[in-house]
């Protein structure tokens, strides 16, 4: 009886630190499908623009280079258009500060979308039009691509290709705010971009958010007025921009941001859970009484699609999670 309660204990101390390491590692590989499957989508759209230049930038990765030089001066901004559908790859991130190189950012700031990477916040301008962009990402599971979002200094560039051009901004200030600090989402007058991210690090506590402004464009369609008078004024805070930034379980039950039901995880896990454990029970059976070579042909099959089962039955814990980035 002891030896089977002592078994038990350590067969979910083993589970527990597999989840541990699905989390840490384990989701990093989804992340990273995720991210070539962008790419390649963004890299089709991308590669038969060509841009004109309202200022010199540095060169990023897939950057068309300008075909005229304009004197320094305030950049021109992108026109404003229709918001992008939640799940499409809207552009290409590099911060060189951090060693971020061309990472896709997808529409949508849900745990769906931060799961592939970095995420654009529904009801904010898109890169490079007016007002302020704002990006979030998460910085200790999926790739963490804001890992190192504290080391970024004043002056530092972030460049942002998307389908209307390649933008450059700097960074202005880097600041810690409260989940509940939804301000920093608020529009602004002139070019800027935030970006948010968990902090601490291991942490949902606060939110590191760092704010840069547009410095330089180069747009696929020469610009009708500069940035002291866009076509449109930048737009108010709709009703889309979450009353949090990433933190906790949303209204009604909802996960975060991402709307998805959280009971409805908490039954797929338990669903996937159960699945798993019978499989694992019943191919356990079948190796310690079958007969050798077939009880080895069993536990080969029976261990990847265990193995499968629990993945699955893991990433629906995630999501049942409160999300935090």
């Amino acid at each position: 009886m002891l030896k089977r309660v002592a078994l038990t204990f350590v067969t979910i101390g083993v589970l527990l630190l597999s989840f541990v390491a699905y989390q840490l590692w384990g989701t990093a590989l989804y992340e990273h499908h995720a991210q070539d499957q962008l790419r390649h989508e963004l890299q089709q759209r991308l590669g038969a623009t060509t841009t004109t230049s309202s200022s010199s930038i540095p060169s990023s990765p897939g950057t068309t280079s300008p075909t005229t030089t304009a004197p320094a001066s305030a950049p021109s901004v992108a026109p404003t258009t229709p918001d992008p559908k939640v799940g499409t790859p809207i552009g290409l991130l590099t911060i060189p500060r951090i060693g971020m190189n061309g990472a896709a950012i997808v529409e949508g700031t849900d745990e769906n979308q931060l799961q592939q990477g970095p995420g654009h916040y529904q009801g904010t301008p898109l890169p490079g039009q007016g007002g302020n962009a704002a990006i979030a990402g998460h910085r200790t599971t999926y790739g963490a691509p804001f890992y190192n979002l504290n080391e970024l200094q004043p002056g530092d560039p972030i460049m942002i290709q998307t389908s209307q051009g390649t933008f450059t901004y700097h960074v202005v200030m880097s600041h810690v705010v409260s989940p509940l600090n939804t301000a920093v989402l608020d529009a602004s007058t002139g070019p800027e971009l935030t970006l948010t991210t968990c902090n601490p690090r291991y942490s949902a506590a606060t939110r590191l958010v760092v704010l840069a402004t547009l410095t330089a464009a180069a747009l696929t369609t020469p610009p009708t007025v500069p940035t002291s008078a866009p076509t449109s004024s930048p737009s108010t805070t709709p009703a889309t921009i979450p009353k949090s930034l990433g933190g906790g379980v949303g209204e009604g039950g909802g996960g975060g941001l991402s709307g998805v039901s959280t009971r409805g995880q908490v039954e797929l896990a338990i669903l996937w859970g159960a699945l798993t454990l019978v499989a694992a029970v019943l191919g356990l059976v079948a190796w310690r009484r079958g007969r050798r070579p077939w009880s080895w042909v069993v536990l080969a099959m029976g261990a990847p699609l265990t193995v499968a089962g629990l993945l699955v039955c893991y990433q629906h814990i995630s999501l049942a999670l409160p999300q935090s980035f």
